[in-house]
């Protein structure tokens, strides 16, 4: 999954709490997916709940998109370099990339350090893996580093494949995006679209599913960098053409229409067109860009309500780059107990739960805010 942070470190612009707020709840619901995910992975089957949580990831892609554009598009040349923007999203990702790393070597080693089949790792593989990791260098299938056998970009902590195409997002931003005119701009959000559409409603990868990036080989690359630069770039375009509309309560229809989204079952039918690639296109094309802008023109009437979209944006980062490492060794523990369901572990499946977003809280508080403080002091203050 991909969970970028927002720019609020445009300095004196507006901040879009509401967007801040969504974001968190899709990462909550990650959690969940990935919850499911377990019992479907201890028991060979398909997810049957939040079945479509994946999608967060593309909600993720056009929230950055829109956030990015937001805070940079009319500073370049003024106040911003391409060295300056490079430093700060580095300062803004890489600090929790790292810790991510650093708990998945930890708790591959708590869960034995062997592979899925049963094969022991040496601990001199696993901290190159833990050091590729650190280094966003992605590993090969099949590899000596890919530590867990399936074959994961990130074997230590999965969801940073999805940071990985973020990173290339804003380098092709920087490098290339920003430039492009309204026109230009709005002529490669088609293009895009159309690919995207016609990857998910015909089932280019085989997998029934868009859920591709995970991994290195030619189609989940290639799928991977679709799901990526569609939704980023018409968050871009939104960006450029936003104006508000006048909506009453827009955090909270956004959030439930978000999760039932999330939770709609998968659709069969794969003739003549896969139905749940056709389902998945709806959403990233039409309804995650819809809730977006409808975030993007709330706002937050009361001070409750503004301190819960600030929490869950706080946490939505962190928990999304902590969480993966603790879910395996949840998986470990529901393949070696052969337990396949909520009813039969809810109470441990809270406790991950809770966990999670203790830590991720703890993370921000002790270490990300105060490591990206010391390096912006360090790096971005002028001279």
């Amino acid at each position: 999954m991909s969970n970028t942070p927002s720019a609020a470190f445009a300095d004196t612009k507006a901040h879009y709490d509401l967007l801040d707020g969504l974001r968190g709840v899709a990462a909550l619901m990650v959690i969940w997916y990935h919850i499911f995910e377990g019992y479907a992975f201890a028991g060979d089957t398909m997810i049957t709940t939040f079945n479509h949580g994946y999608l967060a990831v593309d909600f993720f892609f056009i929230l950055s998109g829109f956030v990015i554009g937001y805070a940079y598009d009319d500073r370049w040349g003024k106040s911003l370099t391409m060295k300056n923007f490079f430093k700060r999203r580095l300062i803004r990702l890489h600090p929790m990339v790292i810790m991510g790393a650093v708990l998945g070597a930890i708790t591959f080693c708590i869960q034995g350090s062997v592979q899925w089949d049963g094969t022991h790792i040496g601990i001199s593989m696993v901290m190159l893996s833990l050091l590729c990791t650190i280094f966003f260098i992605p590993a090969m299938p099949g590899v000596g580093y890919e530590v867990r056998g399936n074959g994961e970009m990130f074997p230590l902590n999965g969801p940073c494949w999805s940071l990985f195409f973020e990173y290339i997002g804003n380098i092709l931003y920087a490098l290339f995006i920003r430039r492009l005119s309204n026109r230009a701009l709005t002529v490669l959000v088609i293009l895009l679209g159309v690919a995207l559409a016609l990857f998910a409603i015909f089932d280019v990868s085989g997998y029934g599913n868009i859920g591709v990036g995970w991994t290195l080989d030619g189609v989940n690359f290639a799928g991977g960098l679709l799901r990526m630069l569609f939704p980023f770039s018409v968050g871009m375009l939104m960006s450029r053409n936003f104006k508000p509309i006048k909506l009453r309560g827009a955090f909270w229809i956004c959030t439930i229409v978000l999760i039932a989204l999330f939770a709609v079952p998968y659709l069969e039918g794969a003739e003549p067109i896969c139905t749940n690639g056709l389902y998945e296109a709806f959403c990233i094309i039409i309804a995650f860009p819809a809730l977006v802008w409808m975030g993007a023109s709330g706002t937050t009437t009361d001070k409750k309500s503004t301190k819960i979209c600030k929490f869950l944006g706080d946490i939505s980062y962190p928990i999304y780059v902590i969480h993966y490492p603790f879910m395996y060794l949840f998986y470990a523990w529901l393949i070696k107990n052969q337990l396949f369901t909520l009813e039969q572990t809810w109470q441990v499946a809270l406790c991950v739960y809770a966990w999670n977003i203790l830590l991720a809280y703890l993370c921000l508080k002790w270490y990300d805010e105060p490591i990206r403080k010391y390096l912006a002091k360090r790096f971005l203050k002028k001279k």
